[in-house]
């Protein structure tokens, strides 16, 4: 049996889910049959979902406000990381914030971030953001 005709059989045993279900002994599942209770998913998985994820918050990011394709890498990278923890549509709430980036007042737009209910959210993780974002430098 072919690799092709085995990829094609499970698929069509095991079905194809995109999100987590419970399998028929109560098992968390997803994707052709993938037991997440007792496989998980592996270093390499978990590295190409990340992978995804970034890619998939840079283009929401890019595509919303194009200009921040200028910025330098770090503080794109900043912008990035937020969009990564609350999408797309919760970084555009930030209106202040993000007029003070885009005219490359980042001192005023590390406040601004900071000067929001997520920074108290998310502790620590708006502190080294808004030090990013004011300095230039990985935190």
């Amino acid at each position: 049996m072919g690799v092709s005709s085995l990829v094609e059989q499970l698929k069509r045993d095991e079905g194809i889910r995109k999100f987590p279900y419970l399998d028929t002994v109560g098992k968390s599942t997803i994707g052709v049959g993938r037991n997440l209770d007792d496989v998980g998913l592996s270093p390499d998985e978990i590295d190409l979902l990340l992978e995804n994820d970034i890619k998939n918050a840079t283009d929401s990011l890019e595509a919303a406000f194009p200009w921040s394709m200028g910025l330098d890498d770090v503080r794109k990278a900043a912008l990035v990381n937020m969009t990564f923890n609350m999408g797309i549509g919760g970084l555009s709430g930030f209106r202040n914030f993000l007029a003070k980036m885009q005219a490359g007042d980042y001192a005023s737009a590390a406040v601004e971030m900071m000067d929001s209910r997520w920074a108290q959210q998310v502790g620590s993780r708006a502190n080294r953001l808004s030090i990013q974002i004011e300095s230039g430098q990985w935190q």
